[in-house]
């Protein structure tokens, strides 16, 4: 098939752009290869897609509508799957109007696409974030998320209701997936074991903020990609037993779904803090700080729809994790 990914320079985008072209796929990426980060590691990235076959790159903004009408008027795809979005909960507190730009207009801008050339599925990045003040774990499709604690947050939940509503009103494919705490190689710097790693190595001391208390659904991305594609392939139908006075938030009587992606299992952060300190060989020095804003205590995947639907089954321990990103760490930083 040919796949649409936008956001192909980034880290999921990358990771999904590789598996798509060793199963043979065509892939068509788009990033803007802004400088959230440094766009010296995207470019590194991108190089890696391009020196392979059946890969082509477009630098276009998702926000540029002329920009995504041009490209939909000249490919025609079999799947569009979005993870192009301003990432960060605590970017989103001070730079709120890049949330709106890349998450709300970036996102329209894709529904009407795919809506006025009947794209045959739209996969889009939603986040646990949409969550929020729900203390009741595991997190479940099933349950309301009305009542984020983080701009970021909000733009995902509207992405899902933006979703929704193209898929009742023009029959649009369309599953959103809410990612779970991603870590691997390639990650994007400003993720916290990514500054733990650096700050480790460089006997700086680490934020730990909550105290380390909180848990998280740490997920290794080869497991992301497996269920992004597991999800890509399956298009969802209308729910037949949708009921209107007891409304199931996960499905709908349109061809709509959303899903939990994680890895089913939380971890400490103060465990996940030790196996980072066993692959590095050196003891962390710590900062403790109490709970930032914006962020929840603990996140917790319930994975079960994804693996009755697509037999998703996440199968990478986060210390056989650690070690691959460490590994991939000390190569490209030549530690």
């Amino acid at each position: 098939m040919h796949y649409l990914v936008t956001g192909a320079a980034g880290f999921i985008g990358f990771h999904l752009a590789q598996r798509l072209l060793g199963q043979g796929h065509t892939v068509t990426g788009i990033d803007n290869l802004n400088d959230y980060y440094d766009p010296a590691l995207k470019q590194d990235r991108l190089e890696i897609l391009q020196e392979q076959d059946h890969f082509s790159f477009h630098r276009i903004d998702i926000a540029n509508k002329d920009g995504i009408d041009y490209l939909f008027d000249n490919v025609a795809f079999d799947r569009v799957v979005n993870l192009a979005a301003q990432a960060g909960v605590r970017y989103s507190i001070e730079n709120p109007m890049a949330y709106v730009e890349s998450n709300l207009v970036g996102f329209v801008n894709l529904l009407e696409a795919c809506r006025h050339h009947e794209t045959a599925h739209l996969v889009y990045a939603s986040s646990s974030s949409v969550y929020g003040l729900n203390a009741r774990v595991p997190f479940s499709e099933h349950a309301i998320a009305d009542h984020p604690v983080s701009l970021y947050g909000a733009t995902k939940r509207a992405n899902e209701l933006m979703a929704h509503s193209y898929s009742s009103l023009y029959g649009l494919p369309t599953t959103g997936l809410r990612f779970f705490t991603v870590y691997g190689p390639w990650g994007r710097p400003d993720m916290a074991y990514m500054l733990f790693t650096r700050a480790i190595l460089e006997d700086e001391p680490i934020k730990v903020f909550n105290y380390g208390k909180h848990n998280r659904d740490f997920t290794y991305v080869d497991d992301i990609v497996e269920g992004v594609i597991n999800a890509a392939e399956h298009i969802p139908a209308g729910n037949p037993d949708w009921a209107p006075k007891d409304p199931d938030p996960s499905s709908s009587p349109a061809p709509f779904r959303v899903y939990n992606i994680g890895n089913n299992s939380p971890v400490k952060l103060e465990d996940f803090i030790l196996a980072m300190e066993n692959a590095l060989g050196k003891k962390a020095i710590r900062e403790e700080l109490p709970l930032q804003p914006g962020d929840v205590p603990d996140t917790w995947a319930d994975c079960g729809d994804l693996e009755k639907d697509f037999g998703y089954t996440p199968s990478t321990p986060v210390g056989e994790g650690i070690d691959k990103f460490i590994a991939w760490y000390r190569e490209y930083y030549d530690v």
